[in-house]
């Protein structure tokens, strides 16, 4: 059995098997033991940045460590989910069975009233929170199955996040800022600069990149974030009230940038709002109330 590998799908033992035929053909992988019951598998060679690649009629996206099969057209998948917050003194069900299903390159909204759940299904869906109860399927693999060594690499690869507060280090320049989740997984420091700056650029920020958060506009220091969370090209972009902290016209000028990379890029956008305007420019707005997913309207996008 192979040391210390777990099956992203369903946690068990895995051992080493080589593909012999197919577009894998001659790759090696930790296949789990269950298969074919369960068809988790890992791709065993290291590479020092990630690359995405697309294999034959489905794709296979290596992100130089984990091999994830995109499996009809869905990329997120909550099944039956429950979370519960226990202080010994209250318990409180944040999540009460909740099911959902988002299909590749969507736009979503998750709205509703403050304290439905919305952010604590951000944090559930995206394994930053474990669950209580149920499944989170991401790119076919079981995000809360993974160890939190795996998980959190695959979340430096596979995942961006903006949030209502930009959370840029004040010491940083922007294009320190945005080099820093490269550097921390482990993207040689030339390579980081250089992507960094293609992401200030393609956000409208070339020029303000030597610049400190305190020397921008709330605008632009949100900007930065969102260039920030896409520097690593990920599959799914996760925005907590991108827009919350911004006036109006600088909320329509980053709503519109990230409507914009969303068709540009092909990426999964899960954003929760308050803001109605927002859910508007997205493809569905999924409306929440007690912990459950109560209404879906579909919009007609940016």
């Amino acid at each position: 059995m192979a040391e210390d590998i777990k099956c992203p799908n369903c946690g068990s033992e895995t051992v080493v098997r080589t593909a012999k035929k197919g577009p894998g053909a001659g790759r090696s992988f930790h296949v789990c033991t269950r298969y074919p019951e369960c068809k988790g598998k890992i791709a065993i060679e290291e590479q020092n940045d990630t690359v995405i690649q697309e294999e034959a009629a489905h794709k296979t996206y290596d992100t130089g460590k984990i091999a994830i099969e995109e499996q009809n057209g869905t990329i997120i998948q909550a099944e039956a989910v429950h979370k519960t917050y226990d202080t010994g003194k209250v318990t409180v069900d944040a999540l009460r069975g909740l099911d959902l299903s988002i299909t590749r390159g969507e736009m979503v909204a998750v709205m509703g009233p403050s304290g439905c759940g919305k952010t604590t299904l951000l944090n559930v869906l995206s394994g930053l929170e474990d669950v209580t109860g149920g499944q989170v399927t991401i790119e076919g693999a079981s995000i809360h199955a993974m160890s939190d060594k795996r998980r959190t690499s695959y979340r430096a690869n596979r995942m961006g996040f903006i949030f209502q507060s930009f959370n840029l280090l004040p010491v940083l320049s922007a294009v320190e800022n945005v080099e820093l989740p490269l550097l921390m997984a482990g993207v040689k420091s030339g390579n980081a600069r250089g992507r960094a700056q293609e992401a200030l650029a393609l956000v409208g920020l070339a020029e303000e990149a030597l610049k400190l958060p305190a020397e921008m506009s709330g605008g632009q220091q949100q900007r930065a974030t969102v260039a920030r969370a896409l520097v690593n090209e990920p599959a799914i972009v996760w925005a907590d009230e991108p827009t919350g902290n911004l006036d109006s016209e600088n909320a329509d000028e980053v709503i519109n940038l990230m409507c914009r990379l969303n068709k540009e890029k092909l990426q999964t956008f899960v954003l929760v709002t308050h803001d109605i305007a927002v859910g508007r420019k997205t493809d569905r707005i999924l409306r929440m109330a007690d912990g459950q997913i109560v209404e879906e309207l579909r919009t007609g996008g940016c």
